[in-house]
């Protein structure tokens, strides 16, 4: 089994030892996390996975190396940390080149970038990946690694920081709309339990028709929009108020803050 380690303990780091530990990919003995502040970290630490500030130690005997720090971070810990020959290096960091990476790490390592989002920590994560590898075997490792913690797709690095806001940044806006449906749910009758468990479950739908049919949303759309009906009533009422418009706005809003 490979030994893995995580630099950096924040949210998007413990969702993903959270998703490794859960898919049986690595034993918590063989996971290794940096932190400074290791208090925060006791859920894990309690699983076995070892803690520790040190960088340097915590990637020494590491066969994978997932860089899951603050872009301002990035270059001062790959400057000051010494890799080794056949290690593979994984940036979730976002706005981070793999040229850069390359440069700073200055050793014979694989480079990746990946952008998950948070939903990894319960194996149901969008992973976007690029390289610039043709190491066939660490990308079939790599791939195998985020398979485990839910849907992967490989792009090109150009492509990364749209992945980051139609797949990260995206999980808020569903989570905004979500919310918003719940609070038109409690309006109509439901109670608030009522209205979240109804509204997250058809969102799980939604989602599962397009990915198992492989349908385009507007073919699920019309099986449900009846002539005079309370579905187009509802649709088209969302498209006066702007629903589409302001949607594309926000990916584009945030794109535009990350170029």
């Amino acid at each position: 089994m490979k030994n893995i380690t995580i630099i950096g303990g924040g949210n998007l780091g413990t969702a993903i030892a959270s998703g490794l530990l859960k898919s049986g990919f690595i034993k918590s003995k063989n996971l290794v996390i940096t932190k400074r502040n290791k208090e925060t970290l006791h859920e894990l630490a309690e699983q076995g996975v070892t803690i520790t500030s040190d960088n340097q130690q915590a990637i020494e005997k590491s066969d994978i190396i997932i860089l899951a720090v603050k872009p301002y971070q990035v270059q001062e810990i790959l400057s000051g940390t010494i890799f080794h020959d056949g290690q593979i290096v994984i940036s979730v960091v976002t706005g981070i080149w793999l040229k850069d990476l390359q440069q700073w790490i200055n050793e014979k390592v694989t480079v990746f970038r990946a952008m998950p989002n948070t939903a990894i920590g319960i194996q149901q994560s969008m992973t976007c990946i690029s390289h610039e590898t043709s190491d066939k075997k660490s990308v079939l490792l790599v791939n195998n690694l985020f398979e485990k913690l839910g849907k992967v797709i490989f792009i090109e690095e150009k492509l990364m920081d749209a992945a980051t806001v139609l797949g990260a940044c995206g999980t808020a806006f569903a989570m905004r709309y979500i919310r918003a449906s719940i609070q038109g749910g409690i309006q109509i009758g439901f109670s608030a339990a009522q209205a979240s468990y109804i509204v997250a479950q058809t969102v799980l739908g939604a989602a599962d028709l397009l990915l198992i049919t492989d349908t385009h949303p507007e073919q699920e759309i019309d099986k449900v929009t009846t002539p005079r009906g309370c579905t187009i009533a509802g649709l088209n009422e969302l498209e006066h108020q702007g629903f589409s418009s302001a949607l594309i706005k926000g990916l584009v809003a945030s794109y535009e803050k990350i170029a």
